[in-house]
């Protein structure tokens, strides 16, 4: 939507189709329109591990409808020392943006304890014809995270932080973000037990939201909404590995969340105009198992089961808001609209998956995995309830709403032979009631179950020496809407990234070109899909040097022609008082450089 709240598109499916693991938590967004995704919460002070995960080959965090990505944050490395820690200072050029952030940590592999803190900035950037995009922000961190572990193997882990994002433009959204702030805490016990470990995390992250349109933009109506958000989690695992060829796990988490947003308008911000999500309580408890078997050397096995209790109740959906003729509530929109009385939904959904791998000759494999994934739709596409004096500005959610159930088969061949390396891979996922949005006769965005399908293929391929490098990357996806036999709305079109690397003595440099085609299949009746997009293709430059003992300067140059382009699937430019929309798009050429000192 601008410069902060990258919402990843995994598979041709986003939003709330991508699962966001922080350190193995989940910290929900408080925005109704997801201003603040989860992928906001990365560290700006420790930058984290992320793994990106497409097919279920564990359900310990959930069954995966589009996609995963877990964050993992590595513990402080002491080698011979007791203190360690970093220092990087970094700007950029276009849209003048500073970053600082650091750490220092004390201890040993036995105990630490750890310090960090971040602050970055940037004012609006310009496109490639120079066009002012708004996307300027301020966000700031601070943490502290502690290990200890015992002789016995018992281990304590234990984090504190605190992030206050200010003064978020946002030029795909008609508000802004003047104050987010999220507090998270986290508690992780473990500790050996027979052939294996358990493990037990708990966590809490609030969140707090304020959105309008008139702090960093000109109104004459104004809007403000006050949003939040309360997570609360617990999950307990045990592992186990009774011999060489098999491991196999069980475990049960619950996690209750809560969300409440409200929307004021008039001269004095006085009159509630929406409840935009009326005090929504989620209550989930999950139960899971695997297994893994391998049968032969060059053969395993696995399979896993879920089960998950979802229950979803919005408790003030009878709050009045408006006044004289055009006052009524939630729930009286979504009788209105879907004919429904009832708000409360129970959800069981059961998951499971089976995998293998098999290696049939000493440089090539082949990975099967068949899954199903059912997923519960969020509170904003069963809850929201934004309403307007105009009806395409009205955007409703559909208590009455079925799981999402995705059933997917992938196959993949993998290799590696003489410094290269590669992996063609070819995928459908077959969804039931997959939970559309789109708009009505009237132009007030709905949702509604549709059946649909999604076919992709993938292919890699790279070649190493040691010195040189180069990898190809293809990824193309196909989205159907069965129902109405017409595409499905915000699916990228076929993308391909070459890159070409160079390292020696710490010294690291690469080359890499994007290239998209032009999408042409879009849903334009859905009003997320901006219209057709043309293809693009952008070249990107990075480097890596050390200078001194414990100096390191990175750099990289963006879009290194000076292209104008947006990503098909970027939010669009919305302007509530006019009908036309247009594409986000992304930074011109951009100089970026930082100086890092690590000790």
């Amino acid at each position: 939507m601008g410069g902060r709240g990258l919402d990843p598109v995994i598979r041709g499916q986003g939003q709330e189709r991508v699962d966001v693991l922080l350190d193995g938590i989940r910290v929900e967004g408080a925005c109704p329109n997801r201003m603040d995704p989860p992928t906001s919460r990365l560290s700006s002070a420790l930058a984290p591990v992320l793994d990106v995960r497409t097919s279920n080959q564990t359900l310990r965090w959930g069954p995966i409808a589009g996609g995963q990505v877990v964050a993992t944050t590595a513990a402080p490395d002491f080698q011979d020392d007791v203190t360690t820690g970093h220092v990087t200072l970094g700007a950029s050029d276009n849209g003048n943006g500073k970053l600082a952030n650091g750490s220092i940590a004390t201890g040993s592999d036995r105990g630490w304890i750890r310090l960090a803190g971040g602050y970055d900035e940037a004012d609006d950037y310009e496109d490639g014809d120079g066009n002012k995009v708004r996307s300027a922000y301020k966000n700031s961190e601070g943490r502290v995270d502690a290990a200890w572990k015992a002789d016995n193997g018992f281990y304590v882990k234990g984090l504190v932080s605190r992030q206050e994002e200010r003064d978020v433009k946002y030029a795909g959204s008609g508000m802004d973000a003047p104050k987010t702030d999220t507090d998270i805490l986290r508690l992780e016990l473990g500790a050996p037990v027979a052939s294996g470990d358990w493990n037990l995390l708990a966590w809490q992250a609030d969140v707090d939201h304020v959105m309008d349109n008139f702090s960093l933009r000109p109104a004459t109506m104004k809007m403000l909404t006050a949003s939040e958000t309360r997570t609360r989690g617990l999950r307990l695992t045990l592992d186990q590995s009774p011999d060489a060829k098999t491991n196999w796990a069980i475990g049960t988490d619950f996690e209750t969340n809560n969300w409440e947003a409200e929307r004021f308008g008039g001269a004095t911000l006085d009159t509630l105009t929406s409840v935009l999500w009326p005090d929504v309580d989620r209550d989930r408890l999950g139960f899971f198992a695997e297994r893994f078997y391998r049968i032969m050397p060059s053969l395993q096995l696995g399979a896993g089961v879920r089960y998950d209790r979802v229950e979803m109740d919005a408790g003030s959906s009878d709050k009045t808001f408006g006044s004289g003729m055009m006052a009524q509530s939630a729930a009286d929109i979504y009788t209105a609209l879907y004919g429904t009385t009832n708000t409360e939904a129970t959800d069981d959904n059961f998951s499971g998956f089976v995998t293998g791998d098999w290696r049939f000759s000493s440089r090539q494999s082949m990975e099967v995995t068949a899954s199903r994934s059912v997923r519960s739709p969020g509170v904003t596409e069963r809850y929201i309830a934004s309403w307007s004096m105009m009806p395409a500005m009205r955007w409703v959610g559909n208590p009455a709403l079925e799981t999402e159930k995705h059933n997917k088969l992938e196959l993949a061949l993998p290799g590696r032979s003489d410094g290269w390396h590669w992996r063609p891979a070819v995928w459908i996922d077959q969804v039931d009631d997959f939970v559309l949005r789109t708009r009505n006769a009237d132009q007030v965005s709905v949702y509604r179950n549709i059946d649909a399908r999604l076919l992709g293929l993938e292919g890699e391929l790279g070649w190493s020496n040691g010195t040189w490098s180069t990898a190809s990357k293809l990824a193309a996806v196909r989205g159907e809407n069965r129902d109405d036999d017409k595409a499905l709305p915000q699916i990228p079109p076929v993308q391909f990234i070459q890159t070409l690397g160079w390292q020696k003595m710490g010294h690291q440099l690469e080359l890499e070109w994007q290239v998209a085609r032009r999408q042409d299949r879009v849903d334009l009746e859905s009003g997320l899909d901006a219209g057709t997009s043309p293809g693009y293709g952008v070249l990107n430059l990075t480097g890596s040097h050390p200078l001194v003992e414990y100096l390191t300067l990175s750099w990289a140059v963006d879009n290194l022609f000076d292209n104008t382009w947006a990503p098909h699937v970027s939010r669009a430019n919305t302007d509530p008082f006019s009908p036309e929309a247009v594409r986000v798009n992304e930074p011109g050429r951009t100089l970026r450089a930082a100086l890092t000192a690590r000790w």
